[in-house]
């Protein structure tokens, strides 16, 4: 059941980080998470992924907390994983640049905050 699986790209160990809070309210709501960070093996408990193609599972949502800048070197990566297709640009991650490249390979990209997209609070978190 892939649309309850979901990739954290920019996923954070650190609390206080909207990468960290989204592993838990997607969590909480029921979701699969697989957090995706270059360096970290774990995060809230799930184990963490250096990159969305080393995601042993379908996954058809991903929601990103990195900078636009990184945004568009994983974008493509991500279009190119079976299943990817809704991906959240969160206030701080997207741009006109990020948004076009997004389309233009076909994913279906949500502008706003993923937190808040599925129901959760983020001043819970």
């Amino acid at each position: 059941m892939s649309e309850k699986n979901v990739a954290i790209v920019g996923a954070s160990r650190n609390r206080a980080k909207f990468g960290n809070k989204a592993v838990r309210a997607f969590l909480e709501k029921g979701y699969r998470v697989f957090p995706v960070h270059p360096s970290e093996k774990e995060i809230e408990g799930q184990p963490a992924y250096r990159s969305v193609s080393r995601i042993p599972e379908r996954v058809e949502i991903v929601s990103f907390y990195v900078p636009p800048s990184i945004g568009l070197k994983v974008i493509e990566e991500v279009a190119s994983k079976a299943g990817m297709r809704i991906v959240y640009l969160n206030p701080g991650s997207e741009s006109k640049e990020l948004v076009k490249k997004g389309k233009t390979l076909k994913l279906e990209i949500r502008e706003t905050c993923s937190i808040l997209a599925i129901g959760a609070d983020p001043r819970k978190y």
